[in-house]
């Protein structure tokens, strides 16, 4: 099947999945223990780990990744955190990385490729721009790592910046992603 073949099959998971779930994907405070690796990980990650890979991050890398977006969003890319200015799979903040940021916001990116802020492919270029464009989300620091654990806290602290960031749940989320999506199955 042609890359662009399983791009449009993996959007048509991902519409599916996501409307099925009432566009509210799982509870990224639940707890995983016990939990299946497909539980874990929606059909948007498999998505999300293939882009991050083939952007040239190994896949314990783009597993990182992956466990964080699930731990920040469910990678549902219509999130809205709770009583809180997160929005989208990377929980940009309102006033900020969302809508405001001079060259560096969603709502700006997503308007100049013309697609909606609430599309998942939009919100995975822009987290691939950003990385690529602004030393301090630490693309450098996340290519350098070689393990789940060292991977997984460079981005939430270079990339997530996040409060709570419960990295035992992110570290679980991501090896749930490599074990479902990596090579080795």
């Amino acid at each position: 099947m042609s890359h662009l073949l399983r791009q449009l099959a993996s959007c048509a998971l991902v519409t599916i999945s996501v409307f099925a779930a009432g566009c509210s994907g799982a509870d990224p405070n639940a707890d995983p223990s016990g939990t299946s690796a497909d539980e874990l990980v929606s059909a948007n990650g498999r998505t999300a780990f293939e882009f991050f890979v083939g952007k040239g991050l190994s896949e314990v890398q783009a597993a990182a990744i992956v466990g964080n977006l699930q731990q920040e969003s469910s990678i549902n890319p219509s999130s809205v955190q709770p009583g809180g200015p997160g929005r989208g799979i990377a929980q940009w903040s309102t006033g900020a990385r969302w809508n405001v940021s001079s060259h560096d916001n969603v709502t700006w990116y997503a308007a100049q490729h013309g697609g909606s802020v609430h599309s998942l492919a939009i919100q995975l270029d822009f987290i691939w721009y950003e990385l690529e464009n602004f030393d301090q989300y630490g693309l450098t620091t996340l290519q350098a790592t070689t393990t789940i654990s060292t991977a997984v806290h460079a981005f939430q602290r270079d990339f997530e910046i996040c409060g709570a960031c419960n990295a035992t749940r992110r570290v679980q989320y991501a090896k749930a992603a490599l074990a479902a999506y990596g090579s080795g199955n």
